[in-house]
């Protein structure tokens, strides 16, 4: 199941959603100009490796040495490959914009920021022992998915689903869609500790930390009600739509 849109109007430009995308999508176009060398070795710089930070020697070294904290920070803007880039920003596009609306948008960058490394926090606890750099915006995103699970779960999200090559499209509940992912997430990711032969390259558990941080923290992140950005709000609900009064 591909999101393609949902339904709920914003009040005001994401600007910060935006920028992250910019941002996330400026790193990456770098990163292709790399030799394949280079960017492995950059992928493990500035990419979160679990086994360092559960080395008790690497534990040491953090008293003495905060940089090796960054790629907390640096693994969220790096990505593997196209269609992880592209997925997770569109998947920011989606969802980030009517959560922003809620925050405002320093507030907002804050939350994302916190909800991705809430993610690694728990990729390292799950997967102390791996070598394997987690990199991706995923955990931030999630993190955004849990807090609009909760902002807007009476938001219509349209999906695509693809069956021999023919799109489908239809629309669900997004506290419906939303759950669905999340128990995806858990039940691989419990899947994968459970069962040696279960290999992935997509860090389960890492998602899990972050729409868990949204969903329970993302309140500490909320704006106070301002007037709307935009003054036709009345014209939502003509055509059918939800405005960010309407939500549960």
């Amino acid at each position: 199941m591909i999101p393609i849109q949902d339904n709920t109007p914003r009040r005001c430009p994401p600007i910060m959603t935006w920028t992250l995308i910019a941002i996330n999508l400026t790193v990456f176009l770098i990163e292709i100009q790399l030799p394949q060398p280079v960017l492995k070795y950059v992928f493990y710089l500035f990419g979160l490796v679990p086994e360092r930070y559960a080395n008790i020697s690497w534990n040491s070294a953090i008293l003495h040495n905060w940089a090796v904290l960054w790629p907390f920070l640096t693994c969220m803007f790096l990505h593997g490959g196209w269609i992880h880039v592209l997925a997770n920003m569109w998947t920011l596009w989606i969802f980030g914009d009517n959560v922003e609306d809620e925050m405002g948008p320093f507030k907002f960058l804050a939350f994302y920021l916190l909800s991705g490394i809430a993610a690694s926090l728990i990729q390292i606890l799950t997967n102390p022992l791996s070598t394997v750099p987690t990199i991706g915006a995923s955990g931030a995103i999630a993190g955004v998915m849990g807090a609009y699970y909760i902002l807007f779960p009476r938001a219509r999200i349209v999906l695509m689903v693809p069956l021999f090559f023919i799109p489908f499209f239809f629309e669900v509940p997004a506290f419906f869609y939303l759950a669905i992912w999340f128990l995806e997430q858990f039940f691989s990711g419990t899947l994968s500790l459970a069962s040696s032969t279960f290999e992935s390259n997509i860090a389960w558990w890492a998602h899990v930390g972050g729409f868990s941080f949204g969903v329970f923290l993302h309140r500490l992140f909320l704006g106070r009600r301002q007037r709307p950005c935009v003054r036709f709000t009345d014209e939502y609900r003509t055509f059918g739509m939800m405005t960010p009064r309407d939500r549960i």
